[in-house]
């Protein structure tokens, strides 16, 4: 199977809602409710995204796959 290439702005999203989430579960977060208004905000955008729509295929499984590719590109980007 070939991987899933996805939109970039795709990707910076879901990696921006997995920083968005990280900062959440620390304790005692600071700006509480800007960070929950955020993963709200970013959870539809990549939610509602039209990649989706036009994906042949399980968008469930390019959902996972999203996700992985997003965290690939957290762990490069935090090595360089």
């Amino acid at each position: 199977m070939e991987p899933i290439t996805f939109p970039r702005d795709l990707v910076q999203a879901q990696h921006d809602w997995i920083r968005t989430y990280e900062a959440l579960a620390q304790p005692h977060p600071r700006r509480l409710t800007a960070l929950r208004r955020r993963l709200l905000h970013l959870s539809d955008y990549i939610w509602r995204h039209p990649f989706f729509r036009t994906f042949e295929g399980s968008a469930a499984a390019a959902r996972v796959e999203l996700r992985r590719q997003a965290r690939s590109h957290e762990h490069g980007v935090r090595a360089a």
